[in-house]
């Protein structure tokens, strides 16, 4: 089975994903880049191509618009760039952390490389905790990660975990961009930590307002029909209301079942909604605690973990991978909005 996890770093209880080395707490920066993986740099050479001169004769020349990305250790290629891209190094992004950990009560969990040193991330816990009723416990987390591949800018994201199940959430403020609560440097511009912490400065009330999101959350009761329409609308991508869809999903689910008997055969999205549904209804990791016993809180719930644990992947740290940064990632945001509309 294909394997994206280079190598990664943790302390404390073993991560939700079960992958990583394991550290004891409170281990310098420089220890951190061993253990996980991240004690390397990232290195440039202009591109060049063979061709044939009037003699048949092979010759190298440079193509000066483009560099390639190797690793300085074992030189292995990352991605083709332009001149005007700026890279960020494995370093930097531990380095974001050291006054934050050392000055401001922050202390790393997870630090790691993906695909060979494509993507690399450290998460850090900032010390921020709620409890819902059941006590419910969530943890506030700052989550940075950046990609050399094209595929991620570099991003810093406020991250809630949820104890029982850890589930992972990007916080975003209600009322506000999808952007609210993370920022984003694109590899055109150089990386600068000290403005980032500063952007990230002013979103500081995030956890407090996304807690009492999550506690509205916990407080509406939703019904059967609700529910079924919660999960259609998120895995189906709408963006009608989750109360007007009720009618349509059921009908769907109707159809689906009417399906199965005459062919046996199991619409994908349909699977997915069923499992959710059950995970919702009692089977989900802390499904019977109050705060999301029969709530949108609970709906908010299955659908992270099924994101997070349940959804399909070629292997654990493919999962891992989608959940921060892919479709996982899409999924849960979707299921956001969803479950928001709710209690709007």
């Amino acid at each position: 089975m294909a394997h994206q996890l280079e190598q990664m770093a943790y302390v404390g209880d073993t991560p939700w994903h079960g992958l990583g080395n394991q550290l004891t707490p409170n281990q310098p920066i420089e220890i951190w880049a061993q253990q996980a993986g991240m004690d390397w740099r990232i290195e440039s050479s202009d591109v060049s191509y063979m061709a044939q001169n009037e003699r048949g004769q092979s010759i190298i020349l440079p193509y000066e618009e483009q560099r390639v990305l190797y690793r300085s250790d074992t030189h292995a290629p990352l991605s083709v760039v332009s001149q005007r891209y700026q890279e960020v190094q494995p370093k930097e992004i531990l380095e974001f952390y050291r006054d934050l950990t050392e000055q401001s009560g922050f202390e790393l969990e997870t630090a790691g490389v993906l695909k060979g040193g494509k993507k690399f991330w450290a998460l850090a816990r900032t010390g921020q905790s709620t409890a819902l009723k059941g006590k419910d416990v969530s943890n506030g987390y700052i989550l940075l990660a950046t990609a050399c591949d094209g595929t991620l800018a570099t991003t810093a994201q406020f991250t809630s975990i949820r104890v029982v199940c850890n589930n992972t959430l990007a916080i975003a403020l209600r009322g506000q961009s999808s952007s609210a609560g993370v920022v984003k440097v694109p590899h055109s511009t150089k990386f600068d930590a000290e403005k980032v912490k500063q952007q990230l400065g002013i979103s500081v009330r995030a956890w407090d307002e996304h807690m009492y999101e999550m506690k509205q959350l916990s407080q509406r009761k939703v019904t059967q029909g609700e529910a079924t329409a919660f999960f259609g609308a998120v895995f189906n991508n709408t963006t009608m209301s989750v109360q007007d869809q009720e009618e349509n999903i059921i009908q769907f689910y109707r159809n689906v079942a009417s399906q199965n008997q005459a062919s046996n055969k199991t619409e994908p999205n349909g699977r997915a909604m069923n499992k959710v549904m059950d995970m919702f209804n009692g089977q989900g990791r802390g499904a019977e605690l109050s705060s999301a016993k029969g709530t949108a809180y609970g709906l908010l719930c299955a659908m992270t973990e099924f994101a997070d644990h349940e959804r399909r992947a070629m292997s654990t740290d493919h999962r891992l991978d989608s959940a921060w940064f892919g479709a996982g990632a899409g999924l849960k945001q979707r299921g956001l909005e969803q479950a928001l509309r709710l209690v709007a």
